[in-house]
């Protein structure tokens, strides 16, 4: 499973998925600064199975119907590790199942 992590998205979360997850973000692939339009479109150019935010409005910027791979909103207090932590769990399941082109919200 290869997952995109926004901008938004703290870096050390990344340890908290399991080692078969290929994780890279959006500062480490070069596209820092980039529209969320622009993200999606390269995450699905450079095969990436979903891209994961905590950025709650993308679902009001993107054309739902044309979203180039799934999107994985985090729905946490705050975007630091340990609130977004007990997500992680619910993004597997979320990922691992039948994943479709759509907005996923993942909460408590």
């Amino acid at each position: 499973m290869k997952l995109l992590f926004d901008e938004s998205m703290p870096r050390p979360l990344e340890a908290y998925f399991p080692r078969s997850f290929e994780i890279l973000t959006v500062q480490r692939m070069g596209w820092t600064g980039r529209s969320n339009g622009d993200l999606l479109r390269l995450a699905s150019a450079n095969e990436f199975d979903a891209f994961v935010t905590a950025d709650k409005g993308i679902e009001y910027q993107q054309n739902l119907d044309n979203l180039p791979l799934p999107v994985i909103v985090l729905i946490a207090s705050r975007t630091r590790t340990q609130e977004l932590q007990p997500l992680v769990s619910r993004v597997v399941y979320v990922v691992t199942g039948d994943l479709r082109r759509r907005i996923y919200r993942v909460s408590d």
